[in-house]
């Protein structure tokens, strides 16, 4: 069962937008409404437990189905900072290069996002 949204697609779009359009450096309110409403996509799209997506301070997600994690730390987390996971989910960024670039922390056998990224939902014209 996908997860609640919580954030207006309309209001998260916009929040989305505004941050490229901004060259991902946008204010703390409109970058942690894009960061969630991504968030909420990947985890529609890719729903399950298996592995946490954490884009700190904004926030995280569990994800992709498999092994069900609930306690502690997750076996499997992806960390990154709201520029790198924003241009990540729309297709700016791709996923090996943020690896190598160490712009992405994965831990664990089934932390990746490969295939998942971008996510189509997101295609933003202009």
């Amino acid at each position: 069962m996908p997860p609640r949204r919580r954030t207006p697609v309309a209001e998260g779009r916009a929040a989305l937008t505004a941050c490229r359009d901004s060259g991902w450096a946008a204010d703390r309110r409109t970058t942690a409404t894009a960061v969630r409403y991504t968030l909420e996509e990947l985890a529609t799209v890719a729903p399950g437990r298996t592995v946490e997506v954490r884009v700190p301070p904004h926030g995280a997600v569990q994800c992709i189905e498999g092994p069900v994690h609930t306690r502690g730390t997750p076996p499997n987390v992806i960390e990154t900072d709201a520029a790198t996971w924003l241009r990540l989910a729309v297709g700016e960024l791709a996923w090996d290069d943020a690896l190598a670039a160490a712009r992405v922390r994965a831990s664990g056998q089934r932390a990746h996002l490969d295939g998942l990224l971008p996510l189509t939902s997101l295609t933003l014209e202009g």
